[in-house]
């Protein structure tokens, strides 16, 4: 890979993420659109075995991500996800 596919793998990592931790897609659609070869390869910044990408460091990674892009609204929705699911009181 040179810069600009590495770029744009890395872009689209990004996009992908947000689309699973706001659950525009989830891994099932990620499965479907890899059978169907819609799509020959789907990078992710997490591992989606493991967990959904609401953990610290990716909505960190994504909120600094779409504000570079100066992607707003992305932005502000994921700085909700982080307020409901890590800054909650627990119990």
């Amino acid at each position: 890979m040179d810069f600009l596919e590495d770029l744009e793998a890395y872009n689209s990592s990004m996009e992908n993420a947000y689309n699973i931790v706001t659950k525009r897609m989830t891994i099932d659609d990620i499965y479907e659109l890899l059978d169907s070869k819609e799509v020959n390869e789907f990078y992710l910044p997490f591992d989606p075995t493991q967990n959904d990408g609401r953990d610290e460091a990716t909505l960190a990674l994504l909120i600094d991500h779409f504000t570079e892009s100066e992607e707003y609204e992305k932005c502000q929705e994921l700085v909700n996800i982080k307020r409901k699911f890590l800054e909650a009181p627990k119990d």
